[in-house]
């Protein structure tokens, strides 16, 4: 038993040098970063303003790759089945990690289990839009107007991240609606400026242009604050439904098992560029609030959500596949 112990704590020993001297080395190569969206799209615009700065600070080459598909899906099961040695780091969404894993049956990872988070990059309240000669002024006066006419109320969506939280606003208000699903929150919004749709619950780089344009009219935003860049729109919480407080996200994420040198080494890179004047007012530009918790912090975050996610699909019966 002695001798086990000894040779235990010899292999214990060589483990933990190699973590140390794989850290000390690190990085060696190109760091490769996965966004699960086109380029061009919000989280690949993210990603590349912050590793534009992380690469002129640390002088290391961050490399971003595009594998789209699935919603994200594609892209977390790709990263979550890499070896773990901080040379493919995720650029993870709400929707592909916190929704996909409460409502999403038989995918091969697990937001919490599957990952270390390193740094969430921003987060973002939706807007609640309506069609500019609406009728309806407030949010209230809309679930009245829905309740009149459940015959023509609709609403437009995209993904399981507008779909969860325009039922959970449904579920607090008791509103009628029905989805009509698109590809895209552009061709959501669309609907609306058409008249075709009567609301959606969108993100806001394609919302708040338009309502700023004035082809829709913003009536909230979910959560207890409101948006800078559309100061005359109150907050679901100031419209009266406070639980209609859906916020998205987006965040680099590593594979579990990840040495926590390599991770902590990360996390201050990346949380130093995240800091920077320029990146932060790039980030404000795209109507999002830049940085936000690290580590367990953005872990319990993560957690909360696939709770409340669960909760409101099995409250209104949602199946997705």
């Amino acid at each position: 038993m002695r001798i086990r112990r000894i040779l235990a704590g010899v292999l214990t020993g060589l483990l933990l040098s190699a973590a140390g001297a794989s850290a000390q080395d690190y990085p060696s190569r190109p760091i490769r970063f996965i966004v699960g969206f086109a380029a061009g799209g919000g989280n690949d615009l993210f990603a590349r303003l912050v590793l534009q700065k992380f690469q002129e600070q640390t002088g290391y080459t961050a490399v971003v790759e595009n594998k789209p598909g699935a919603g994200g899906r594609i892209s977390s099961d790709y990263v979550a089945h890499q070896p773990a040695d901080g040379y493919t780091v995720l650029v993870g969404a709400t929707g592909q990690m916190a929704i996909a894993t409460a409502v999403i049956p038989n995918i091969n990872y697990n937001a919490v289990t599957s990952f270390i988070p390193l740094n969430m990059i921003a987060s973002f309240p939706l807007v609640l839009v309506v069609p500019v000669n609406h009728p309806a002024k407030t949010v209230k006066e809309l679930v009245a107007w829905a309740k009149a006419n459940p015959d023509k109320s609709n609403y437009a969506t995209s993904s399981p991240a507008f779909t969860i939280p325009t039922e959970l606003f449904k579920l607090k208000t008791g509103m009628p609606a029905t989805a009509i699903p698109y590809k895209g929150s552009n061709e959501s919004n669309a609907c609306v400026v058409s008249e075709q749709c009567l609301f959606t619950i969108s993100d806001g780089p394609p919302a708040i242009a338009l309502v700023l344009g004035g082809k829709t009219r913003a009536l909230a935003v979910t959560g207890s604050e409101r948006s800078p860049l559309l100061p005359d729109v109150p907050s679901m919480a100031e419209a009266g439904y406070p639980e209609v407080n859906t916020k998205l996200w987006s965040g680099f994420f590593v594979p579990a098992g990840t040495p926590k040198p390599i991770v902590d080494k990360l996390t201050k890179d990346i949380g130093r560029a995240l800091a920077d004047a320029h990146v932060q007012e790039g980030l404000k530009k795209m109507a999002v609030t830049p940085g936000g918790p690290t580590g367990d912090a953005f872990k319990k975050v993560i957690e909360a959500d696939i709770k409340t996610f669960a909760e409101v699909a099995k409250a209104a019966n949602l199946k997705f596949q």
